[in-house]
């Protein structure tokens, strides 16, 4: 047999990487710090070389990226004021839903200041991630997740997310012990390998289809009509079932506000 080629990638420190890559995976569903960590520890890596030369390819990207430019925190009482149906004013509503902080990502020096454009990178994409919630429907738990994070992998791969969802489907499969069928709960359904495939799948078409997001001046769109910024960029967002934040009951109190 000619595995002799493994012998090439399975080296001690390689897996020793690998397990801590994997480790801070497995537990970024229960805390963000983990993915904040994994992003970082592919800033040096050629998966994130490969992002930054395919984000340079576009113009507009590749002028962001040198200009470092930074969303000022969101004003939480300011965005409750905005127009109901905008961007911003669903944006706060659906994080209050959730209980989530607008301002949670990490500041510039976690990203060592922004120094390079690979550190500018983990920090833009980090920053816009949650607008990618509101933007694609797909929920901020576990359920919509692998969704969102796949249109970063269509568009330019961002290696974090990439890892994730490789890291999800493995253990996904190493976790199911029943084949799934049309009794299995919702929920089982959803985060086995067959259903993370399919909203990977989903997050990954949609990426393809949309103008890219990743220069996208959001802070001057937060009051603009939501469902009107879906069709200028080309989002057919989910907006039923397990995966969509619209379904989440608190949500659905706090946008009625």
């Amino acid at each position: 047999m000619g595995y002799r080629y493994i012998n090439q990638f399975a080296t001690a420190e390689n897996i020793d990487s690998m397990l801590e890559l994997v480790d801070l995976a497995a537990g970024g569903g229960e805390d963000a710090n983990n993915v904040f960590e994994l992003a970082r520890k592919f800033t040096h890596s050629p998966p994130m070389q490969a992002c930054e030369a395919m984000l340079k390819q576009d113009p507009q990207s590749a002028s962001l990226i040198a200009s470092r430019h930074v969303i000022p925190p969101y004003d939480a009482d300011a965005m409750r004021a905005m127009p109901k149906g905008s961007l911003g004013h669903t944006y706060i509503r659906v994080l209050d839903g959730y209980g989530y902080d607008i301002n949670f990502f990490p500041e510039e020096a976690f990203f060592n200041g922004l120094h390079t454009d690979a550190d500018y990178i983990n920090f833009r994409v980090l920053q816009t991630h949650d607008l990618h919630h509101i933007l694609t429907g797909f929920s901020l738990d576990n359920f919509g997740e692998f969704g969102v994070v796949s249109l970063s992998v269509s568009q330019y791969n961002f290696p974090a997310f990439a890892f994730l969802n490789l890291s999800a489907l493995f253990m996904g499969w190493m976790n199911q012990a029943e084949p799934i069928g049309l009794t299995t709960p919702i929920a089982v359904r959803a985060m086995s390998p067959e259903g993370l495939f399919e909203v990977i799948s989903s997050g990954l078409e949609m990426g393809k289809n949309a103008k890219r997001l990743f220069p996208i001046p959001w802070e001057s769109l937060l009051t603009q009509d939501l469902q009107q910024l879906r069709r200028e960029i080309g989002v057919n967002a989910v907006s039923s079932g397990i995966r969509a934040w619209e379904t989440n009951p608190q949500v659905k109190e706090m946008l009625s506000l």
